[in-house]
């Protein structure tokens, strides 16, 4: 009794809200991390930049990461909780930029045993040998980490002997020899060296590795090796070996993996055909053999196994008609194969993808696709589909693409309600209007909205827009019969692509488009409209700008700094070629073609980018000479003066356009002899000379291969005389190829 009450008494004691004993327990001041690994933590992590980065899927350290902080609660830190030593940091995805220092703090947390440094950009970095004293790692992340060198196997897991998980998917391993994962742990259970450049016969000694259940290897396309044909007795559940040369022998494979679950064949190379019945696959649940070319009926056996939830058969030849859908499959990957089949009678309610892209499926689409409550992702584009899209039953879908189909009629109410869509494609059909703005805004996760090429819509303007798309980044509106400026645009300050070209928009374009915040845009397309006038350019960060093929006319606008693509062919603008338009360095294309300018070509054109690859002048009113300017390490490929009124000699520093490819000088009035100098320019293809004033005999090739990438030459109308040597034309080996 005495006991008893004494333990009653203890208990009322802790349970007493000012109790001492309870106050130390859990609210106690010491923190759990040790204080030499806070320090080494921050000075490891400041030891890098924070670059920018656009990617959703990119963060920097989070504020957690502060002095005086236990940096057990760290975000990406795991501490032991007995002993309080740091046993696990993930930085992934951190956007760190700058080298690893060889004695940097990271190497003094030796309990250490998971590390993930995956995406970050240690661009300047050598491996160290110390990654290799970690003697109790058994988890290593690298992916797509950016080194200076590629990195010696040798150095990095020399001494983890305990690694059980090795991830190097996308390092530059170009260089490395594949012998060198020769002496990987056998405690191995998970190695990933997807698309790493390796080449060469793959050890065979990893397929015997006791633990591996995770094999990832694909997309090295020129690595090699040899799959055990017998007494393979392995516990691997998951292989990747897409875009390898490895031979494969599927049904023997198959037969050999008997613990398999999922197995990735993409673009491989098998010995034989596809097998009819592949008894042995019934434990898969993923499986994909896209693009192998394989042909006959469709394999309907594989959809009779229960547990498969991932069937990609894309890019091959399979005829015949899809059978019903065992109740477990929740991804069906079909795209790009040669069936005239219908579609299934029945899908299971849990599907989740739907991908027939890139058949020859016809007919309406069936209206089981759009009942089904769990379906995410429904692409049925590049097909033959026919008749209107039905409306749909749940709000689950996320990307939605029926592009390049026989569709019409009007687009669904039911899209409206499809509040978790991020991705809407429906171009290249025939959809009618009129098309309310108002539908997509509720859809605030939307970001790429494609309607184009359906020339029977209709855009309907609201004259109050209160809603706004906050991630929506690209609208292509192209061919879609609109005459106005969507007003909802105003809206969309995270625009980076707009494109509505080939419509009938028409006068000027509105102010509020020039003055709206669109600090994001990157490409705007204003083709083939008919507008009349631009005040300016206002669009700071603009790359890509085409206002080609419509009435604009006034001076020449003068593009943004960032522009790289210029286009204002088939106007009317007057006037100079600004000479303003030098400052412009990292400009590749400068398209200025059919207006009305005039007065010289300004000397800076010559040399003021080396990233200009296509200058595009023809049909103004130029006159004077030809810039000589060209320099030295340019990049042109085309050069067009067709159609102007230039006039005096043609340059020598054309010669310094080793790139050139097209240079049309034709109907102007350039004098001179015939260029012969022209003939160690060796990608030449196209020469225009034609309807000028050059004279004289045509000589002799001064070089052994002169001209040898000419398809076209057109001399017509000067006022050459003499025979045509026929040495020129038996160096025309280009003209003589039909492959040319």
């Amino acid at each position: 009794m005495g006991r008893l009450l004494f333990f009653l008494i203890f208990f009322l004691f802790l349970s007493l809200p000012n109790s001492s004993l309870s106050s130390f327990s859990l609210n106690s001041s010491t923190p759990l991390c040790l204080s030499d690994q806070s320090s080494a933590l921050l000075h490891f992590r400041n030891s890098f930049s924070v670059g920018d980065s656009n990617d959703l899927y990119s963060y920097p350290p989070k504020n957690s990461w502060k002095m005086g902080t236990d940096c057990c609660g760290w975000d990406g830190v795991t501490c032991d909780s007995m002993t309080g030593h740091v046993i696990a940091v993930d930085l992934s995805c951190s956007r760190l930029q700058g080298p690893i220092h060889p004695n940097t703090t990271l190497f003094s947390l030796r309990h250490l045993q998971r590390l993930n440094l995956a995406y970050n950009y240690f661009n300047r970095s050598t491996i160290s040998s110390k990654f290799g004293g970690f003697a109790n790692m058994t988890h290593l992340n690298l992916t797509d980490v950016l080194f200076a060198e590629t990195p010696s196997l040798k150095r990095l897991v020399q001494n983890l002997t305990h690694l059980t998980e090795l991830v190097l998917d996308d390092v530059n391993m170009s260089s490395v020899s594949p012998n060198s994962f020769m002496n990987l742990s056998s405690s191995l259970t998970s190695l990933r060296l997807s698309d790493c450049g390796l080449k060469g016969r793959f050890p065979d000694n990893i397929f015997h590795l006791p633990n591996l259940q995770l094999l990832y290897v694909g997309y090295n396309y020129n690595l090699t090796g040899s799959l055990p044909t017998y007494n393979w007795s392995t516990p691997l559940k998951s292989l990747d070996l897409s875009r390898t040369e490895f031979p494969i022998d599927l049904p023997n494979l198959i037969s050999n993996l008997k613990s398999l679950k999922e197995l990735y064949l993409r673009g491989c190379n098998f010995i034989g055909s596809y097998p009819t019945f592949l008894p042995n696959l019934t434990q898969i649940t993923s499986l994909a053999l896209s693009d192998n070319n394989f042909g006959g009926q469709f394999p309907w056996s594989l959809l009779n196994f229960e547990v498969l939830t991932y069937l990609d058969l894309s890019g091959n030849n399979f005829i015949g008609q899809l059978p019903e859908v065992t109740t477990n499959l929740t991804q069906i990957f079909s795209s790009n194969n040669s069936s005239n089949s219908q579609l299934v009678n029945k899908i299971p309610s849990n599907l989740e993808s739907l991908i027939l892209s890139g058949n020859l499926l016809n007919g309406t689409i069936p209206s089981w696709v759009y009942t089904i409550p769990s379906l995410q992702y429904l692409l049925l584009d590049n097909n033959r589909f026919t008749g209107q899209i039905d409306e749909f039953q749940h709000n689950s879908l996320n990307d939605l693409d029926l592009s390049n189909n026989n569709l019409h009629g009007h687009l669904p109410i039911s899209i409206a309600k499809l509040v978790s869509l991020s991705y809407l494609n429906i171009s290249f059909n025939n959809i009618s209007g009129p098309l309310e703005s108002v539908m997509f805004s509720k859809l605030k996760t939307l970001q790429i909205i494609d309607l184009s090429h359906n020339p029977l819509l209709s855009f309907s303007n609201y004259s109050i827009v209160d809603y706004t798309l906050p991630k929506l980044s690209n609208l292509h509106l192209s061919s879609c019969n609109i005459s106005d400026f969507p007003d909802f645009i105003k809206s969309m300050d995270s625009l980076e692509e707009l494109d509505l070209s080939n419509n009938h928009i028409k006068g000027n374009i509105p102010i509020w488009l020039l003055e709206v915040e669109m600090d994001s845009l990157y490409s705007l397309n204003l083709s083939y409209n008919s507008l009349t006038s631009i005040r300016h350019l206002p669009w700071k960060n603009l790359y890509i700008l085409d206002l080609s093929y419509n009435f604009l006319q006034g001076p020449l606008p003068i593009p943004p700094w960032s522009i790289g693509f210029f286009s204002v062919s088939r106007n009317n603008f007057s006037g100079n070629i600004p000479s303003l338009i030098c400052n412009i360095t990292f400009l590749n294309v400068l398209d200025l073609s059919h207006n009305h300018l005039s007065n010289t070509v300004p000397l800076c054109l010559g040399n003021f980018s080396h990233s200009l690859i296509v200058l595009d002048l023809r049909s103004n009113k130029l006159n004077g000479t030809i810039p000589a300017t060209f320099a030295k390490g340019n990049y042109l490929r085309s050069l067009n003066l067709n159609d102007n009124q230039l006039e005096g000699s043609l340059p020598r520093s054309l010669i310094n356009c080793q790139k050139l490819e097209v240079l049309d000088l034709g109907n102007n009035k350039i004098n001179g002899n015939f260029p012969h100098w022209l003939e160690s320019l060796l990608e030449l293809r196209v020469l225009v000379l034609r309807s000028n004033k050059f004279h004289g005999a045509i000589a002799n090739p001064k070089t052994k291969f002169s001209f040898p990438n000419l398809r076209i030459i057109d001399l017509s109308h000067n006022e050459f005389h003499g025979l045509l040597p026929t040495k020129y034309f038996n160096h025309f080996k280009a003209m003589m190829s039909m492959n040319a």
